[in-house]
């Protein structure tokens, strides 16, 4: 029994903490138009020049340890990778609780001005710092790439852009006359936001004259690049991070 209970202290010293990832982050706040703005970062790639890519997480927030390999996967590739947290506290609660999804998207079109604008404030911040060079890309996944694909329309400030499941917001009006390098990645089995809507995005693109490709992951459902370990989230993160490198680094 002794030894028995030893065992499992070892094996229990062995273990990583919970949450011990999400602590090796680094917190700031940027200040713009709509507030401050948290931000999380993963420190500095091995560059002497590292682009910045902001993410944008789906309407659970970052709460999920994926979103450690996604900003590693980006910082690998030569990076620095930078969760913006747009949605707050308040915004998540009422996300959560909201009475389906009717209100939800409601409730989107009453906050999405402020986060766009948000988006725009720290990716301006994040341009200005020495250490990019100048070069800012955006990932936005589900709720994130609507966000993502608003602030990146019409923007010079805005390098490459990557959406993942997801693209402009349903009552998105202005009309778009340009847009950043754009990878779209996608489910085959999304149900929420169908392929169909990728391939549009990908013509709409497309006659801009912007270089445009759709990743399409045969069996994804709409959260699959969340879902930690499985070969299509490994894959599409690499792609996603190699896609932001290449247009990025330049």
């Amino acid at each position: 029994m002794r030894l028995f209970q030893i065992m499992i202290a070892v094996l229990a010293m062995s273990q990583p903490a919970a949450g011990a990832n999400a602590q090796s982050r680094q917190q700031f706040t940027v200040p713009t138009t709509s507030g401050g703005v948290l931000v999380e970062s993963f420190g500095n790639c091995a560059n002497a020049t590292c682009p910045a890519v902001v993410i944008l997480s789906g309407s659970k927030g970052f709460a999920a340890p994926v979103y450690d390999e996604i900003g590693q996967t980006i910082q690998a590739a030569g990076l620095n990778a930078y969760l913006v947290h747009v949605l707050a506290a308040a915004d998540l609660d009422a996300i959560a609780t909201a009475n389906g999804a009717r209100a939800r998207i409601t409730y989107y079109a009453q906050r999405l001005p402020d986060w766009i604008s948000a988006v725009q404030g720290v990716a301006a911040y994040l341009e200005a710092q020495p250490r990019h060079g100048g070069k800012v890309g955006l990932l936005g996944i589900s709720l994130g790439a609507q966000i993502a694909s608003a602030a990146a329309a019409e923007r010079s400030g805005i390098d490459a852009l990557v959406l993942v499941d997801g693209g402009f917001p349903n009552d998105h009006s202005p009309p778009v006359h340009s847009l950043p390098p754009l990878l779209l990645i996608w489910g085959s089995a999304d149900r929420t936001f169908p392929v169909s809507i990728g391939r549009e995005l990908q013509r709409m693109a497309q006659r801009l004259g912007r270089p445009t490709t759709l990743d399409v992951y045969e069996g994804g459902a709409h959260d699959f690049f969340l879902r930690s370990g499985t070969r299509n989230a490994g894959a599409a993160h690499q792609s996603a991070a190699d896609f932001l490198a290449s247009h990025l680094s330049r």
